[in-house]
């Protein structure tokens, strides 16, 4: 599945378990830019993943992860457990926790 469409798939997810509405988005985006996300037409920059995500009370890194894992048709666990591992790696981790 294309990234784009995994990430509009996703969203349509989180917004609809939140029980809201395009519309509901309008303080932070018009109805029409959350339509074309959903639809797989956009992809959101890293500040609009910022605002829209605590709309649905949920971290912005959980639209990604669920995005990734549907993409790539593997659990979130699985692709979370992975995440874990790289960062337990990267040399900045040792001196300062991410």
């Amino acid at each position: 599945m294309e990234l784009k469409k995994a990430f509009g798939k996703v969203f349509r997810w989180f917004r609809t378990r939140s029980a809201l509405s395009q519309d509901d988005f309008s303080e932070v985006s018009g109805r029409t830019y959350i339509s074309t996300l959903e639809r797989g037409m956009y992809s959101p920059t890293i500040e609009r993943l910022e605002a829209l995500a605590p709309l649905m009370n949920i971290h912005p890194i959980t639209l990604l992860v669920c995005t990734y894992a549907e993409r790539d048709g593997i659990s979130a666990e699985d692709l979370l457990e992975r995440v874990r591992e790289e960062v337990a790696e990267a040399p900045w981790t040792t001196a300062r926790k991410c």
